[in-house]
Parts: structure tokens; sequence; C-alpha cells
């Protein structure tokens, strides 16, 4: 009988609504999105190292891609993430945030 009492007890407790305090949890991050608007003075410059760390930077992306002629990508939209496309010899054409 005690077993039984207890276990009522304890199943109704589970569902009794608990009031939480102190600090709220800190929301998450905010992603940083992307902005190709200010890159336009590179377009057909060649591309390298030195030039993404400029474009990363200038862009607000937190991630840079390069995409070359026939390269295959992934579909999947991130607002933090610069495409640079390039052509066969190396040359900046546009950009995209995305």
């Amino acid at each position: 009988m005690k077993i039984v009492l207890v276990a009522a007890l304890l199943a109704s407790a589970a569902c009794t609504p608990v009031e939480m305090r102190g600090e709220t949890p800190a929301a998450a991050p905010t992603e940083t999105a992307c902005n190709a608007d200010s890159l336009g003075d590179l377009v057909g410059k060649r591309a390298s190292d030195a030039r993404a760390d400029v474009m990363q930077t200038r862009s607000g992306a937190r991630t840079l891609r390069w995409i070359a002629p026939n390269t295959a990508t992934t579909k999947d939209f991130r607002v933090d993430r610069l495409n640079v496309y390039v052509d066969a010899k190396g040359r900046i054409e546009r950009f995209t945030c995305a």
C-alpha cells in the first residue's frame, strides 16, 4: 500500500508546473549576415588568399567558398557565407551571399 501511495505522489509531482527563478538563459547568438555589395571593385582581379581575407572582412561573412567553373556545390542556404565565383584563369567574376 505504501508503495502505491508513494508512486501516486511522485506521478502527481511530475505533472506540477515548476516556476524557474534566477537568470534567463542567454539567447543563441544570431548569425552575421553576409553583404557582398561592397566587393564590386574586386571583380576582374586575381583570386588569392590575401584577397579572401579582405573579402571576408568587408562582407562580414563568417565563411568563404570559392566556386570555379564546373564546381559542384551544395544548395544549402547560409546567410553567413560568401560565394566567390572565379573563371578558368582564376579571376573573380561575381559574389553572392548564400
